[in-house]
């Protein structure tokens, strides 16, 4: 899908060439296969207050390298929104982490092949534990359209904003999902 340029400029990329396309769809689930997963990471997520910040921990479980990084996103619509992220190191994250004031969210996330896709689950802790989504990125909207729901989702939530992690972040867990 080719981004028009007026269109991500009024989101805040001016510069296209540093931005990436994000197609995606969520689900909410009960439980998840999670014995099938092949990758497992500890994530936070730090919301930078009154911003589209989103300053990334994630750490492997079973050690290795983390990824840190500050990312700026917007939607475009339900399945699709611009992203940008710059990558960085231990020293520089911890000073952006002791800087940036905003509302934290901490999950495991654990990525596993389904149904051809390396689809993620989060699975939420502190605030909002018990709280399980699963999502699935695709790289062309036919794709994303094709794919069939996990048959261990409870229901789609791509396109109810009470689950994104922003909102999640400031808001919690939606009406009737508390345990």
């Amino acid at each position: 899908m080719e981004i028009e340029q007026h269109i991500a400029k009024a989101l805040g990329f001016p510069k296209t060439k540093y931005m990436a396309v994000e197609r995606e769809r969520r689900w909410l689930c009960r439980q998840a296969p999670l014995e099938r997963a092949v990758q497992s990471v500890a994530i936070s997520d730090l919301y930078a207050s009154g911003t589209r910040l989103r300053l990334r921990e994630e750490r492997p479980v079973n050690g290795g390298e983390p990824m840190l990084r500050l990312s700026r996103k917007a939607d475009m619509d339900i399945h699709t929104r611009l992203i940008t992220s710059i990558y960085l190191p231990e020293d520089e994250f911890a000073i952006l982490a002791a800087s940036l004031s905003g509302v934290r969210i901490r999950k495991l996330r654990y990525r596993l092949p389904v149904s051809g896709v390396l689809m993620a689950v989060d699975v939420f802790q502190g605030e909002l534990d018990g709280l399980i989504l699963a999502e699935a990125e695709f790289e062309t909207p036919g794709l994303l359209a094709a794919y069939p729901m996990p048959d261990f989702a409870l229901r789609e939530v791509t396109d109810d904003p009470r689950f994104t992690g922003g909102h999640l972040a400031k808001h919690g867990l939606p009406e009737g999902l508390h345990s």
